[in-house]
């Protein structure tokens, strides 16, 4: 179909008469970090399982690593890295056991101790994974996933647990893993991370894609009005939304005699366009978004 790692058309897949995936097109070009975005029940976990190969569709088509995941061997399987919300079974073994014992099943895996390393596990190598903290088990996962070099990673919610110091880590982590050229499918409720580590974000709601950009053009973020509020030589609070903030801002600094007291200038976050767009959606089912923003 394409050279693109994931090409998908009409993707659909039902479970009697509801549309967990109702038509969704998506492409991913080489060495792109994507973000997928949605609260619970739209259908990201159901479109990542069939790209995945884990999960029939009902109908579209599908191009993952040039192969449909319906019928792709372990070959393809070979080129894939998958992180899962969590892993079970390894509690009795170390870190440094667990990498090594999966590392034999890829053909170009990486070093065992550089992946220690890149997860920050190597003071904890030799401990029992049982005996590991949430976030030291994620890490695992996490170098569970990278240990075989793949061409495609699966990210889902990679950071859970993880402390700011870590979670920026990881972070550096994706981006050289992208730079190499690694394509990387990232689902996150950390907003802030999607913004940080995506290309493009698409959010997801109802089996259907409602929006597909740039996290910074993501439902015309960029070309929105800015809030400008500032004080006057009086002490007054102000507050205009407007299309050139620049200009604004200008034009106080030249009425105020320089400095703007108390400036603040802001666009939609990241955060506000999100659950602008996924609003209809909640109203309609009576959920909640699910995300979370870390300083």
């Amino acid at each position: 179909m394409s050279d693109a790692p994931i090409q998908v058309t009409g993707l659909r897949k039902t479970y009697g008469e509801r549309a967990a995936v109702d038509g969704i097109d998506l492409r991913i070009e080489r060495g792109e970090v994507f973000a997928l975005l949605g609260p619970n029940g739209a259908g990201k976990t159901t479109t990542v399982e069939i790209l995945e190969g884990f999960r029939k569709r009902d109908g579209g088509t599908v191009s993952v690593l040039g192969e449909d995941p319906q019928t792709a061997g372990l070959a393809w399987r070979n080129r894939l890295g998958i992180v899962l919300q969590s892993s079970t079974g390894l509690e009795l073994i170390t870190p440094r056991e667990a990498l090594a014992s999966t590392a034999k099943v890829y053909r170009d895996a990486r070093p065992v101790d550089e992946v220690l390393a890149a997860v920050g596990l190597t003071d904890k190598a030799g401990d029992r994974i049982g005996k590991l903290s949430g976030g030291q088990r994620r890490r695992l996962d996490v170098g569970l996933g990278i240990i075989g070099s793949p061409d495609l990673l699966f990210l889902d919610e990679p950071t859970t647990g993880f402390d700011p110091q870590a979670r920026r880590d990881f972070w550096e982590l994706i981006g050289s893993l992208a730079d190499g050229g690694t394509t990387i499918l990232l689902t996150t409720h950390y907003l802030d991370e999607a913004e940080h580590l995506a290309d493009r974000v698409g959010v997801i709601a109802a089996g259907r894609m409602l929006a597909l950009d740039t996290p910074a053009n993501l439902g015309g973020r960029s070309s929105s009005q800015a809030t400008v509020t500032w004080e006057d030589a009086a002490g007054t609070r102000h507050t205009e939304q407007t299309s050139t903030p620049t200009d604004l801002v200008a034009r106080l600094g030249r009425e105020l005699g320089g400095e703007v007291p108390k400036l603040t200038v802001t666009r939609p976050s990241l955060e506000d366009t999100y659950l602008s767009l996924i609003a209809p959606h909640l109203a309609a089912t009576g959920g909640e978004p699910e995300l979370e923003v870390v300083a």
